[in-house]
């Protein structure tokens, strides 16, 4: 357990939670006072709802949002929160099909559909006919780690990582990622890679990577399901446990899993001239850099995958929380709203920064804020 959580579990049992002003709907932002400060101890707000959310995709914000959950929780101790980290794709299945109150997707709804209704209409006809909301909540860099001996620091770029990850270079020697990596002694092993078997947000994410900075190199059409090369492991505990226990292997992670479990992380070469290390400042500006990809309040983002920008690293996801702009019931939707607003609180984001995310960029938290109090 992280020392963020422990912290507020531990004020919790104490009678001593944290208190954020009016932390029900809308909620205001808490003072240094009533967040902890060094005044008399707080009590609960009598404005905290009472009831349970239940949600439930993204295995990348898992993380993050058993974060937001505990701290919320402490502040008001008769709302439960319960988050199964399923996938992305299992999220929006039982969003969709009325089984939780939000989901946790990292791609947002997909508005054209291979057969039948796309992601965006089942989702507005299970919001009673109003449009569902994707709204940003946790930026989650995506790790390439990798376990080989002797290698502390690796460098690569667009093309060699989609070539890795196709299959066509095959072992840890190869010249091209020899000529990323003057000086280091690379073993002539064959490369083991990682993937995840599950429908996954990271997956698309990474793969859009791929398409963008690999110069042809990848081919396949991103999506939630695999098409390289490699070995399949379920979620990301499961391609975290697979490089970390098998020599000369290589996956995508996001970054939290990557440094709870110690991993090495690759930097990139974004062919700018200094290859970019993975930190919560470099992602955050890939993030700020993001164009609107949506009407109102659905917040989908398009992001530059293939960004030169100094020190941008291009390797990002977004999750998104997939909500009803309407359709839940009153209290439902109070629930809802309560707990999305203590998420997108800026004490709470800038606590995500201490396991592995990025905090929202402000001129993306203004819009979140804003969508957060239109939904009803």
């Amino acid at each position: 357990m992280n020392h963020t959580r422990f912290a507020a579990l531990a004020a919790a049992a104490l009678g001593g939670a944290l208190l954020l002003a009016n932390c029900g709907s809308d909620p205001a932002p808490a003072t240094e006072d009533t967040a902890g400060g060094s005044g008399a101890q707080p009590t609960p707000s009598e404005s905290c709802p009472s009831g349970t959310v239940n949600a439930e995709g993204s295995s990348a914000q898992k993380n993050a949002i058993e974060e937001a959950i505990a701290a919320y929780q402490a502040e008001c101790p008769d709302v439960t929160i319960n988050y199964n980290p399923t996938g992305s794709g299992a999220g929006i299945k039982q969003f969709n099909a009325g089984q939780v109150d939000f989901a946790g997707s990292d791609s947002a709804l997909k508005t054209e559909a291979d057969s039948g209704k796309s992601e965006a209409e089942a989702a507005k006809e299970r919001c009673g006919g109003n449009e569902a909301w994707d709204i940003p909540m946790v930026v989650g860099p995506i790790a390439i780690s990798y376990n080989v001996a002797g290698v502390d620091s690796l460098v690569l770029d667009g093309p060699t990582t989609a070539k890795i990850f196709n299959g066509t270079i095959k072992t840890w020697n190869d010249q091209a990622i020899a000529k990323l990596n003057p000086g280091v002694t690379l073993p002539s092993d064959k490369i083991a890679v990682f993937y995840r078997s599950d429908e996954s947000g990271t997956t698309e994410n990474f793969m859009k990577y791929l398409k963008a900075a690999s110069a042809g190199a990848w081919k396949t059409e991103p999506s939630k399901t695999w098409e390289g090369a490699g070995s399949g492991k379920t979620k990301s505990d499961g391609v975290a446990e697979g490089v970390k226990s098998t020599p000369n292997s290589i996956t995508y992670v996001e970054w939290s899993y990557a440094r709870d479990n110690k991993l090495a992380m690759a930097k990139i070469d974004t062919g700018n001239g200094t290859p970019v290390e993975l930190t919560g400042e470099s992602a955050g500006q890939a993030v700020a850099a993001a164009k609107p990809d949506g009407q109102g309040n659905d917040l989908r983002l398009s992001l530059d995958y293939a960004t030169k920008a100094d020190g941008a690293y291009p390797i990002v996801l977004v999750t998104y929380e997939v909500v009803c702009s309407k359709g839940l019931d009153a209290a439902k939707t109070e629930l809802v709203k309560g707990f999305l607003t203590s998420f997108a609180s800026q004490k709470t984001q800038d606590s995500l920064q201490e396991i592995g995310y990025a905090p929202l960029p402000d001129a993306v938290s203004t819009k979140v804020d804003a969508a957060i109090k239109a939904i009803s």
